[in-house]
């Protein structure tokens, strides 16, 4: 049910502007509920508050309703870390404005949403208070705004502001909301069959499947294909005894060097983490990004992103495989720092790789996002699927169904070697 849809699915909508302009009042009035407390007194929104709604015919959406950009409290900093948090994680920007007052503040959102490529719709809020100024329309229209005038206290025209605002929004709405990109559909003819191997360890959850698995058993039956799912022990037993060979086998990363063992030459196969790094954000750069391993020196620094907050097992993928598993491959330890959830360090410029899981509890906009700010302080940022397949010598083989990602590797580790050996001729000419 709609209703009952994940965060990570719903149009997120993030609610900015000075103190008092009525963001809070705004939310409300859409709602029709007691949301956000309002008050006259400024600092009134102190976090971030999040709505979860209907918001027909856009459907589920999550409202950010964020603290005023003007604070001058004692907590004006880490509120407005929060704000630009909430900028990261929204997919559109709503900017509440008054009819006769354009600031910095303003100017502020504009640029920051236009820096992240952020649709935004300007609502002029308290009409009832004066008539739109010719200074504030002609900053609109300057920007390129659509905008909206409305009073979110005049209960009698309710109806008559949402269905404007909905109709506004709809106008701005990203058209990657619109279209979802594929998980794995264009790699599944219908009527075929495709295995996912799926490890039950100390990780899975207990008594259920977790995302990236029940994202891709529906993505097969919508494919109007077969599903077979087993266990990582059983799956050579299965392979073998299969009528028909899969069209595609998944598995989890932690077991993709034992899974490339055992599927016969021809099937194409890949992993959870790989086509998640497709889905959400680009593969074809995490790939690319994964040929800075081989550039690591001991000094270097590595930022492990882990998007959900689990709490970390003795045996944990991110905090102590990845870890391992590059430490063995560089032949010495590998410096880390992790941050995990919608944590993200304010300053990239310290870390020459980051390694990023498959993102299930993000939405795409939220990885390109990392993705930009990662490119910005040019450092490489790959993929938890991508590095394992590296690491394990496997990569090939589970870039395979995807061409123009596997070509993007096995070129930019040419480039490594050629530089390496240019640096060697260097050393040995001086």
């Amino acid at each position: 049910m709609k209703d009952k849809a994940p965060k990570t699915h719903r149009l997120h909508i993030g609610i900015f502007g000075r103190a008092n302009v009525g963001k809070s009042t705004l939310l409300n009035f859409i709602s029709q509920q007691d949301v956000s407390i309002t008050s006259p007194q400024k600092g009134t929104t102190t976090d971030v508050v999040v709505k979860t709604m209907e918001l027909l015919p856009l459907g589920p959406v999550v409202f950010l309703d964020t603290a005023g950009l003007d604070d001058t409290s004692l907590l004006q900093e880490k509120r407005f870390n929060k704000t630009l948090r909430a900028l990261d994680n929204a997919e559109v920007c709503v900017l509440i404005v008054e009819p006769h007052i354009w600031s910095e503040y303003e100017d502020f959102v504009v640029r920051e949403a236009e820096e992240r490529k952020i649709p935004l719709l300007a609502v002029v809020n308290k009409i009832d208070k004066g008539r739109l100024s010719l200074e504030v329309k002609r900053r609109l229209d300057g920007n390129g705004l659509a905008y909206l005038e409305l009073c979110a206290l005049d209960t009698a025209r309710r109806d008559e502001y949402i269905k404007a605002f909905k109709e506004r929004l709809r106008c701005v709405l990203p058209a990657d909301f619109l279209y979802e990109p594929p998980l794995a559909a264009d790699l599944i003819p219908a009527a075929s069959l495709v295995a996912l191997v799926v490890p039950i360890d100390l990780q899975a959850p207990r008594g259920r499947l977790i995302l990236p698995q029940v994202k891709m058993i529906r993505e097969v039956l919508d494919s109007n294909a077969a599903c077979l799912v087993v266990k990582e022990r059983e799956y050579p037993y299965f392979i073998k005894r299969l009528p028909q060979s899969p069209a595609l086998v998944v598995c989890d990363s932690q077991v993709v060097r034992q899974m490339v063992a055992d599927t016969p030459p021809g099937i194409k196969c890949t992993t959870f983490s790989i086509l998640f790094s497709r889905y959400k954000g680009d593969l074809t750069e995490a790939c690319r990004a994964a040929a800075a391993v081989d550039c690591l020196a001991p000094e270097d620094k590595v930022l492990i992103l882990e998007a959900c907050s689990h709490h970390p097992i003795e045996d944990d993928i991110g905090r102590v495989k990845i870890p391992r598993w590059l430490s063995m491959y560089k032949g010495f330890k590998v410096n880390f720092d992790t941050y995990s959830g919608w944590d993200f360090p304010s300053d990239l410029s310290s870390y020459k790789l980051i390694i990023h899981c498959g993102g299930c509890m993000l939405r795409r906009r939220q990885m390109l996002t990392r993705l930009n700010k990662a490119k910005a302080a040019g450092v490489a940022m790959t993929n938890y699927g991508v590095v394992i397949s590296f690491l394990q010598g496997v990569w090939e083989r589970v870039l395979e169904p995807f061409p123009a990602s596997f070509w993007a590797l096995k070129e930019a580790l040419k480039r490594n070697k050629e530089k390496r050996r240019e640096d060697e001729d260097c050393a040995i000419k001086y």
